[in-house]
């Protein structure tokens, strides 16, 4: 799907929102439904460790954001959308620019809606890796996403009511 006028200007905005663009990352391309993401992180002056290979705060920090605001986006005002956790297991050093592409399909963000007909929360794994030019992986992320609706003020009143008569 092609990027629409306003996916650009948030992907401008996003490229230039000081803690990401501290990462030394660029976000190239977000789909104009924000289905799918992708990033790079060059290797430069900005992302050079003291070996000379990018940095590995530069890898996680580009990534860190992306799928969390992704399901903000995908879900809409009615969730609640956090990071839980974490990890990065660092498979080769980057020595070129890497490349990320993150999806979320629909049935994705079906499940987590059925999910919380049933449930007050849910954690949702997304696994993504670095690679460069020739799909060499370099670094595997991944991240655990907390999710859970809002509660509306009649569910708020409601909860506060049988509370209230059970104390």
């Amino acid at each position: 799907m092609a990027e629409s006028l306003q996916s650009r200007l948030t992907r401008w905005g996003f490229n230039r929102f000081p803690a990401f663009r501290g990462t030394g990352a660029r976000i190239t391309y977000i789909a104009s439904d924000w289905r799918e993401v992708r990033l790079e992180i060059p290797l430069s002056r900005r992302t050079r460790n003291y070996v000379g290979t990018i940095y590995g705060g530069s890898m996680y920090g580009a990534v860190d954001p992306i799928y969390m605001v992704m399901l903000i986006r995908l879900l809409g005002p009615e969730y609640i959308v956090w990071d839980k956790r974490a990890s990065i297991a660092f498979k080769r050093p980057g020595r070129s620019t890497l490349y990320a592409q993150f999806h979320i399909v629909e049935e994705e963000t079906q499940t987590i809606r059925a999910a919380l007909q049933s449930s007050r929360s849910v954690d949702r794994t997304y696994t993504i890796d670095l690679v460069d030019g020739s799909g060499a992986v370099h670094a595997t992320i991944e991240k655990i996403i907390y999710i859970r609706r809002k509660e509306l003020p009649a569910e708020t009143e409601r909860a506060e009511a049988v509370g209230a008569t059970t104390k």
